[in-house]
């Protein structure tokens, strides 16, 4: 078979996967948290079974270990997240009025003080009046509160949260130990399958990927275990409310670049504001947590856990998340990383032996390379 023709092959094979997953959709997330843990433990597992317990074993110990610990903190971390959930969304109605009325009162008085003579100019009196930056904001506020109830609304409809918590909770660590306890055999299977011709090529192809995931995978988990803690213990410190509630939502969203970053930022200025108007000495404690959170993750956090090891350009990866987000939802946004990461070690590979082709090089050219 022609390089052209597996070409062919393994890409009818990949979108053939691709539309499976869309087809699945959130089914799919269960397994592949699962397979996600299996693969963040197996190190763990690795270690223990060179001490010389089985890997039967070594499996059942890391993941009751791993069990337990989650359970504790389910059992500690709920209740408080609960409260504090329950009672944030019952006031959210409060913080957009309050937000509202901040932005048009404040926002009428700095409009006239530093721009009115621009204004006049401009002829603009009318569209920046009072009464229209009241109408523009209100219609903003009501525009995002209903795109808030028609996501969570989405998001409860028929059951399939609770469901799909429930999956997560039970399946989740099902596949997680098959998993661990399968996988060099796994692993031996799959390097069974490769085409003779290319096995070592292909072998060096997921030695990559094997990097750049386990960098990433790894790293980053660690990332948003930091970043949650930080966010929550310093929100809560400068006597933000819901600073806990606010501190976990941007870590676990961590695991997406550039979401929980932004999810504390917007959070933590709305709730400042409101709670401490007309002070500002609320805004700039909250403000001084996420931004010296930012610059540790940035600077010492993720460069020594999880470092080069993605090796994504910013805009290949902003494009990824768009991009896996609007075919897979969700689960898309959690696995746009990793996938776009495997995609780039294998576009650089294509990229190198389209180098070393007839295409590149011509038909003489190669013949003398060869």
């Amino acid at each position: 078979m022609t390089i052209q023709r597996q070409l062919v092959f393994w890409g009818l094979l990949l979108a053939a996967f691709g539309w499976a997953l869309n087809e699945l959709g959130s089914t799919v997330a269960p397994f592949a948290a699962g397979i996600a843990l299996g693969y963040l433990l197996d190190p763990l597992v690795g270690q223990i079974e060179r001490l010389g317990l089985s890997r039967l074993g070594a499996a059942l110990i890391i993941l009751v270990v791993f069990a337990a610990t989650f359970v504790v903190g389910l059992v500690i971390v709920a209740p408080i997240l609960g409260n504090q959930l329950i009672t944030f969304v019952q006031k959210l109605p409060a913080y957009a009025m309050g937000l509202q009325a901040l932005a048009l009162d404040e926002g009428v008085t700095l409009i006239n003080k530093y721009l009115g003579a621009w204004i006049d100019t401009l002829g603009l009196k009318e569209q920046l009046s009072q009464a229209q930056l009241q109408k523009s904001i209100g219609d903003f506020v009501t525009q995002g509160a209903q795109w808030l109830v028609n996501a969570l609304q989405s998001l409860v409809s028929g059951g399939a949260a609770v469901f799909s918590f429930f999956s997560l909770l039970i399946i989740t660590p099902v596949v997680a130990f098959y998993i661990l306890v399968d996988w060099d055999r796994m692993v031996a299977e799959i390097d069974g399958w490769l085409p003779l011709d290319h096995r070592d090529h292909l072998r060096k192809i997921a030695r990559e990927i094997d990097q750049a995931l386990a960098g990433f995978i790894r790293g980053q988990s660690m990332v948003c275990l930091f970043l949650g803690v930080w966010y929550g213990a310093g929100l809560t410190l400068v006597g933000l409310d819901y600073g806990f509630l606010i501190g976990v939502i941007a870590g676990f969203l961590s695991f997406i670049p550039y979401v929980g970053s932004l999810i504390a930022l917007v959070l933590s200025i709305a709730v400042s504001l409101v709670q401490g108007w007309p002070s500002l000495k609320l805004f700039f404690m909250a403000m001084a947590v996420v931004v010296a959170g930012q610059l540790l993750e940035g600077n010492v956090i993720s460069p020594k856990l999880v470092g080069d090891s993605v090796g994504l350009h910013p805009v290949w990866l902003m494009f990824a998340l768009l991009a896996f987000g609007q075919l897979f939802g969700f689960v898309g946004l959690v696995v746009a990383v990793p996938a776009a990461a495997a995609i780039g070690v294998i576009v650089r590979h294509l990229i190198g032996l389209y180098l070393r082709s007839p295409f590149y090089l011509g038909q003489a050219a190669a013949k003398e390379a060869e």
